[in-house]
């Protein structure tokens, strides 16, 4: 599971930002899961963190540090090129940020309990730093220290790591040690590898349905038990759908088509006449399952852009029910509709913990906290306080303030206009 995310000079992340799915020590967290540890204590950990914020705060730029993250660490070895430089995005608003390094580093558990911490900075043409402890009886163990500005740029401390030598002389001064070593099958990197390979899965709802809407058809021919979950998922969303009908063209691609039940009749729609948030929910579904039978953590960058409110809301509580979600997978999303602090009966989908906002400083820089820093008491509506600004991360726009500068702005022109 992951533990915390830091991250620095990304897009609008300038300073250091940090996301955590620890569960802070005054918050009780009723969504969270103990996480046994290898050292026999257990850590509370959150399985769904929600990032809201105003357009342009920079919500999706918490996404995208994260994808670029698992990009480095899949493709520096191979794709990195000396005379390309190293891909990166720094902070654009400060002339100073691209001469920077760009930090990312990660805190996992793997599946025997054991936390590590891994991460590197990246300058321009080089790995600045790259480095990864590991916690296995909750003491730090350094396995690798990295520093580019040394005259022994790999520091091995102890014996714990194989063909230290090797590692140290064909890692190149544009590549990461971890990737170089998975490359060649290094039989304790690769798992951490293998970590990064098969979680922080990207979906945003509205790219790349088709493909994701192929997939949920796959799902549909699986098997039995696997076109049940499916079409569960797709009665529970209240769609008026109660079963899906799905055939393989005469290229071999699957081809669904939707029942729909209403007024005691059942009718069959073509998959071209359905809804677009049907579509988006049922494209939804495979990528949702997939998560929760590995355990992987999942990305979802504006859930609610295509999807209603109650359907954002039932992917929330898919990975907050430990009978659905047994594996420990996690769900990150940004979204702008504050409804989904509030579940209609009353109450929070989420806790102060699991509520993340993005706000920008007056120099252009997103700054990412959570609700818990205000501490909010516990029986207070956080959707009502959100709105009203307690928090920050809401738009600093009065009612009525866009109409009047639009005026404003339309008579100064027609001023001008005469003037002329």
């Amino acid at each position: 599971m992951l533990l915390r995310f830091r991250t620095a000079n990304v897009r609008s992340l300038r300073a250091e930002q940090e996301l955590s799915f620890v569960v802070p020590e005054e918050e009780e967290g009723a969504a969270a899961k103990l996480l046994p540890l290898s050292d026999g204590k257990q850590l509370s950990v959150y399985p769904v963190l929600g990032v809201f914020g105003a357009n342009a705060s920079g919500k999706s730029n918490v996404i995208t540090a994260l994808k670029k993250m698992r990009e480095a660490v899949l493709s520096s070895y191979a794709a990195w090129t000396s005379h390309d430089g190293i891909p990166r995005e720094e902070f654009a608003l400060d002339p100073k940020a691209a001469a920077e390094t760009t930090l990312y580093e990660a805190d996992f558990v793997m599946a025997d309990g054991v936390r590590w911490s891994y991460g590197f900075e990246l300058g321009e043409r080089r790995v600045e730093a790259e480095w990864l402890f590991a916690y296995p009886k909750g003491r730090r163990q350094v396995w690798f220290d990295r520093d580019a500005s040394r005259e022994k740029e790999f520091d091995f401390p102890g014996d714990r790591l194989q063909d230290r030598t090797l590692l140290a002389r064909m890692t190149r001064p544009n590549a990461l040690l971890l990737t170089r070593a998975a490359n060649d099958g290094h039989p304790q990197l690769t798992p951490l590898y293998d970590w990064f390979k098969q979680n922080l899965w990207d979906v945003t709802p509205e790219t790349e349905r088709r493909q994701r809407e192929a997939y949920t058809a796959q799902r549909l021919l699986e098997n039995e038990e696997s076109r049940r979950r499916v079409e569960e998922l797709l009665r529970v969303a209240d769609l008026g759908i109660s079963g899906a009908e799905v055939e393989r063209d005469s290229g071999g691609r699957p081809r669904v088509r939707l029942i729909h039940s209403g007024s005691g009749e059942e009718t069959v729609l073509d998959w071209e006449a359905e809804s677009f948030g049907t579509r988006s929910w049922f494209a939804l579904i495979g990528p949702l399952l997939l998560a929760l039978d590995t355990g992987a953590v999942l990305l979802v960058d504006e859930l609610d852009a295509s999807l209603h409110s109650r359907f954002a809301a039932e992917v929330v509580r898919l990975f907050q029910a430990p009978w659905v979600n047994p594996k420990g997978a996690q769900l990150i999303f940004t979204a702008h509709d504050p409804s989904l602090l509030r579940v209609p009966g009353g109450g929070r989908l989420l806790e102060p913990g699991q509520l993340w906002l993005t706000e920008k400083d007056a120099g252009g820089a997103t700054e990412l906290f959570p609700v818990s820093d205000w501490e909010p008491t516990e029986d207070e509506d956080l959707m009502a306080s959100y709105l009203a600004g307690a928090f920050g991360g809401v738009p600093k726009v009065s009612e009525g303030q866009v109409g009047r500068q639009l005026l404003q702005t339309n008579e100064t022109a027609e001023l001008e206009a005469e003037e002329i």
